[in-house]
């Protein structure tokens, strides 16, 4: 793989300057222009790993967020942590995903959403070998092994390994029959 000269400033800038503050960072990872990164010490990031452009990484003081080796992560992705994103190996998120395990709640209506707590919908885990396409949400669920998210999905159920699954809500239309050995439209 060539590197241009962005990209070997920030894996040079990744592995000297931003190891100081993750709670690990893998060998080759490179974390190109974040937007943000909250909790540093609560966030794990494997070998290999590329987190492209204006991302933002939370983890709440006791959330974490662990992506494993050979991931990437596209522009403008955003994820956050109440309690626990898993992302596992050979993982590939487009742009603009969103990934959550809390959302905001509203039940004090004299007070505003933004001032309310957060609460734990259900920690996340995008198995791996998974593909989520640009401008994903997922929320309080998690991915299974080798899926697919189309593009433009909102994710709030947990999908099965060799799925495919698109929509708002998100709805499985494809799955791997392994006697078949072929994928198949699920109606």
């Amino acid at each position: 793989m060539r590197l241009s000269a962005k990209k070997i400033y920030y894996a040079i800038k990744t592995q000297i300057y931003y190891r100081l503050f993750f709670k690990k960072i893998g060998m080759l990872s490179i974390i190109i222009k974040p937007l943000k990164v909250v909790n540093r010490k609560n966030i794990l990031i494997g070998g290999k790993i590329v987190i492209n452009d204006f991302s933002w990484l939370q983890a709440e003081k006791k959330g974490s967020i662990l992506i494993l080796d050979n991931t990437r992560i596209g522009h403008f992705s955003h994820i956050i942590a109440y309690k626990e994103v898993i992302i596992g190996k050979n993982v590939l998120i487009a742009d603009k995903v969103f990934i959550t395990d809390c959302s905001h709640s509203y039940h004090k209506i004299d007070m505003p959403i933004l001032n309310q707590e957060l609460k734990l919908l259900k920690p996340v885990k995008i198995s791996e070998g998974s593909w989520i396409g640009e401008n994903v949400s997922i929320i309080g669920a998690s991915i299974g092994k080798n899926s697919i998210v189309g593009a433009n999905s909102v994710v709030t159920k947990d999908i099965p390994d060799y799925s495919v699954a698109a929509g708002n809500p998100a709805v499985i239309i494809k799955t791997y029959d392994m006697e078949k050995k072929e994928w198949i439209k699920v109606y």
